[in-house]
């Protein structure tokens, strides 16, 4: 390749880049301010990489058919990948839910965003949208989702009562959102079920049931989100205290 080829091949790439980050954008007005919630009262992880480990591992374990299978997923619903980054569930979705469905892949990272745009394109996936968040704000339309999965990044939400809260007209009637994490401490990227379980239950969410995952998968617990009417106002939202105390 001549230097002019490769020249002009980085610039192709550079502009097909800036032009996936123009796309990616908020797909609803914002919902309520992150300082009318309490903060959480423990540790939050940082984000520190865009997948959780190897796909090949992740399949071995059938994380994916698994999550599906507890969560009732089908043909033609609109599933929310939360937190999507590297898009392993994205893609495996996808394929799922068909073509008279839809996943939406929301990140508060744009980069993730912009990669995984790029992933579905290469794997010619039609049916994946992208979803741009902020750390209280999900930023998702109103009535839009059938189901909704947060895998093993909730400890990362940084203000966990707003996000929940912020999520919940987004879901449709009936919907379920399932949360798959470790049993440790946050600080250890993991969420204790009896914390995650006060968590949602101070936001209005009920739990309906948690299972084992195979293998280090963890846990996935589902839950039905609150209805929109019953809601708390968000200052009478009590934060609650990690039972595990870690630090």
């Amino acid at each position: 390749m001549t230097a002019v080829a490769y020249i002009a091949m980085l610039l192709v790439a550079f502009a097909a880049t800036r032009a996936y980050a123009v796309d990616m954008g908020y797909l609803a007005p914002p919902g309520v301010a992150a300082n009318e919630f309490p903060s959480p009262q423990r540790p939050v992880a940082r984000i520190v990489s865009p997948r959780r480990s190897a796909e090949e591992r992740r399949d071995a374990l059938d994380e994916a058919g698994q999550i599906a299978r507890m969560l009732e997923l089908k043909p033609g619903m609109t599933v929310g990948d939360i937190g999507a980054g590297g898009g392993y569930h994205t893609v495996r979705l996808s394929h799922l839910v068909g073509p008279a469905g839809s996943v939406v892949a929301q990140d508060v990272t744009r980069d993730y965003l912009v990669e995984l745009a790029r992933r579905t394109k290469l794997l010619k996936l039609t049916n994946a949208q992208f979803a741009l968040g902020e750390p209280h704000d999900p930023r998702l339309p109103a009535s839009s989702l059938d189901a909704a999965i947060l895998v093993h990044m909730y400890h990362e939400i940084a203000q966990p009562y707003a996000f929940l809260y912020n999520l919940a007209p987004a879901f449709k009637q009936g919907a379920r959102v399932g949360i798959v994490d470790l049993e440790l401490p946050t600080s250890k990227h993991g969420t204790p079920i009896a914390l995650l379980r006060c968590e949602l239950t101070a936001v209005g969410y009920r739990e309906v049931v948690t299972y084992k995952l195979a293998g280090d998968g963890g846990y996935l617990a589902i839950f039905s989100p609150p209805e929109l009417a019953a809601r708390k106002s968000p200052r009478d939202i009590v934060a609650c205290v990690d039972p595990a105390g870690a630090r």
